[in-house]
């Protein structure tokens, strides 16, 4: 990078999603209208979702979907405990109880098994969130909440062009959740959307989406709702990135491939990939080390930006309130958060940055290894 510093996130936009958002400008019309709906019917498309609607940003998709499946005060939904804290939040925004659930030691999805577990009568929904840019379990997913009734809420903010079983993530559930923000595959700056196959809450998605009315131009308002629209400059520059996703995906791909041969035979590192059924669109490239607040110090020096896996949330100081007697009952997500490490992995990268981050981690390991630490 310019400034010596390989970063964490750099988008892929360029000189065609300036001139797409310029021309909404000089259209005169720059809240949601055309744009947007061309954007809808493309995301349609893309995921194969019968519905669905444009959101502000991922968090705000999360709660809207919630509230469309009339989720609320005296609800329980099962939440994994490594996630970004804006999965727990949208739940705690419809007045409804997060429930965290460990995941796996592998792959960091949500253990459908602790899950089961951590049932009561309050619970509600299920909220697999598709870590890192590859899938849950949705067979496995899918037959829990069958079996105990439940409702699901995909949230699929990392995960844009992931597929389980050939099958686009968030369209699974009763309502899937994507999110635009700069980090994700594509971007509006700020922006996401919600997916459904039911009618019903397709309605109750635009009637909440749109402060309790079907279509703008109206003063008659048959229910109460928020303004969680979104502008037409965003929705041109996400049509301009969405036509851009093979290639972004096929990028990523071929910097991820760079990564592995680079850390192949590195002691005491693990590369994350696709899980079983899934394939691999990835978000970051997720390793997992012994002792990630050592590497992150050591490649910060080296002006390189990693981060940390995702704080588990049982330990949030926000969800603090919720901590019960098993505090200590979420291994995986406390190791994953201790050992797992975020490498750039952006369109702005070259292969040279990644030999670059490669020989940083090949020297502390070589140099952990002279001193006899783990």
């Amino acid at each position: 990078m310019s400034d010596g510093w390989i970063r964490q996130v750099s988008p892929m936009i360029g000189d065609e999603e300036a001139l797409a958002v310029q021309q909404v400008v000089a259209s005169g019309w720059i809240t949601e209208g055309p744009e947007s709906r061309a954007f809808v019917a493309e995301l349609k498309e893309c995921v194969g979702s019968r519905f669905a609607v444009l959101a502000p940003n991922g968090t705000l998709a999360l709660a809207l979907g919630l509230l469309a499946l009339d989720i609320g005060p005296g609800d329980e939904v099962l939440v994994p405990d490594m996630t970004f804290v804006g999965s727990a939040s949208a739940v705690v925004l419809t007045g409804a109880k997060p429930v965290f659930v460990d995941v796996e030691p592998v792959t960091f999805q949500i253990d459908m098994a602790d899950a089961e577990r951590r049932l009561t009568p309050a619970t509600k929904a299920v909220m697999p969130v598709h870590l890192y840019g590859t899938a849950c379990d949705m067979a496995a997913v899918s037959a829990f909440a069958d079996r105990h009734g439940l409702q699901v809420i995909e949230d699929a903010a990392q995960s844009m062009g992931v597929r389980f079983r050939g099958q686009h993530v968030g369209t699974f559930g009763d309502v899937g959740c994507f999110s635009f923000f700069a980090d994700k595959t594509i971007t509006t700056g700020e922006g996401g959307f919600v997916t459904c196959q039911d009618e019903g809450v397709y309605e109750r998605l635009r009637l909440l989406r749109n402060q309790g009315r079907m279509n703008s131009g109206t003063f008659i308002h048959p229910s109460v709702g928020f303004n969680l629209r979104i502008t037409d400059m965003q929705a041109a520059l996400g049509r301009v990135q969405l036509r851009k996703l093979g290639l972004i995906i096929e990028r990523k791909l071929e910097l991820l491939a760079a990564y592995r041969e680079a850390l192949s035979g590195v002691r005491g590192v693990r590369v994350l990939g696709a899980a079983e059924g899934a394939n691999h669109v990835p978000f970051r490239c997720a390793i997992v080390v012994d002792d990630a607040a050592a590497f992150i110090e050591h490649l910060s020096s080296h002006q390189i930006e990693p981060r940390t896996f995702f704080y588990p949330l049982h330990l949030q100081p926000a969800f603090a309130s919720l901590r019960g007697p098993d505090d200590h009952g979420f291994p995986n997500a406390v190791a994953g958060y201790e050992g797992g490490i975020c490498l750039p992995l952006h369109s702005a990268l070259t292969v040279d940055d990644v030999s670059r981050i490669a020989r940083a981690i090949r020297d502390h390991q070589e140099a952990a290894r002279e001193i006899g630490t783990p």
